[in-house]
């Protein structure tokens, strides 16, 4: 039992400059890690935006054979 006192005490300020080090460390990286995943994913957005572009522009220029079977009488 005497040992469960030791728990309750503060810790030593060199351990808890070093806990909050390392807590700035890993939302730093975290925080880098975010930001280049999310560059990544708008430069895939354009692209893919960019080609469905092309492809509309593309489609629009297309004869309509399906107009013909869909047409009225």
């Amino acid at each position: 039992m005497p040992n469960d006192v030791r728990w309750f005490a503060p810790l030593p300020q060199p351990i808890l400059e070093a806990l909050e080090l390392h807590q700035v460390t890993h939302e730093f990286h975290y925080e880098v890690r975010y930001r280049e995943e999310f560059e990544h994913y708008c430069e895939w957005y354009q692209a893919t935006a960019e080609r469905n572009r092309q492809e509309l522009q593309k489609m629009q220029g297309d004869f309509n054979v399906f107009g013909w079977f869909c047409r009225k009488r």
